[in-house]
């Protein structure tokens, strides 16, 4: 089968569709679906991984745009929080995007190792963390600690991207005070913000394979609204139980790449 220019075996092709069904469900849970669907990608032969993280963008953006909207509708998300997070996140998304290939994967890893383990002890020492929503601040310094995660991390997700979305709930959770499941709801428009900062940049330098990634982006918008029903109907305890097994995934995945490298 010819997809995008590149010829894949149907079990190649198979494997692309698991994969971005699975890292929707993920996604739209708890996050860190592109610790699923960028390995994924990157298997695809004569694929430049400049190519793969931004058709991962791509399918990416359409899974999160899908559970932003289920969430929305059924948990009615804090806009006034997401919305200029959303907004800081697709401006640093960008910037992200456009310094990608010129950054070393290798500056990465260990600080995002480091901080992933981080997050895991945090969130199991504190086991009512994220059960309600407490808010930390109100006003001008919620507004700019929304700010702050929204351009910190949406700069991330467009130079390397896995875990953001995990990162984003832990910052909504821990730092603004929101129950999982609301940070979750809230992470998934911001998701879809950094999503679209990062893969403007990508188009315009021509990087993303449109068939490749819309063929992904379906079966990762079927994962992504199961996933937020799932979450909706289960909720923040659930959400929690996600949370951790995808940041314990996380932490091996780069021991891995880590160790490997």
């Amino acid at each position: 089968m010819t997809v995008s220019g590149l010829d894949l075996a149907a079990s190649t092709v198979l494997l692309l569709v698991l994969a971005g069904f699975v890292a929707g469900w993920v996604d739209a849970v708890v996050g860190g679906g592109g610790l699923v669907q960028l390995p994924a990608l990157l298997l695809v032969p004569g694929i430049a991984p400049v190519q793969a993280l931004a058709t991962n963008k791509l399918a990416g953006i359409m899974g999160t745009s899908v559970s932003a909207i289920t969430y929305y509708r059924r948990v009615q998300p804090d806009l006034r929080t997401a919305g200029p997070m959303a907004l800081a996140a697709l401006v640093g998304a960008g910037g992200g995007a456009a310094v990608a290939g010129v950054l070393p994967e290798r500056v990465y890893v260990p600080v995002i190792l480091v901080a992933l383990v981080g997050v895991a002890v945090y969130t199991v020492a504190r086991p009512t963390l994220g059960r309600a929503t407490r808010l930390r601040w109100a006003g001008h310094r919620h507004l700019l600690a929304a700010l702050g995660i929204g351009a910190g991390i949406g700069f991330y997700d467009g130079v390397l991207g896995p875990g953001t979305g995990t990162f984003l709930v832990i910052a909504i959770v821990g730092v603004l005070g929101y129950a999982f499941l609301q940070a979750s709801a809230q992470a998934k428009i911001v998701n879809a913000a950094t999503n679209l900062g990062a893969l403007l940049v990508f188009a315009a330098q021509g990087a993303p394979l449109w068939r490749l990634g819309l063929l992904v982006g379906v079966a990762n918008v079927a994962g992504s609204y199961l996933g937020a029903r799932t979450a909706v109907a289960r909720g923040s305890r659930f959400v929690r139980v996600i949370f951790l097994i995808v940041v314990t995934a996380l932490i091996l995945r780069l021991t891995y790449t880590l160790v490997t490298a």
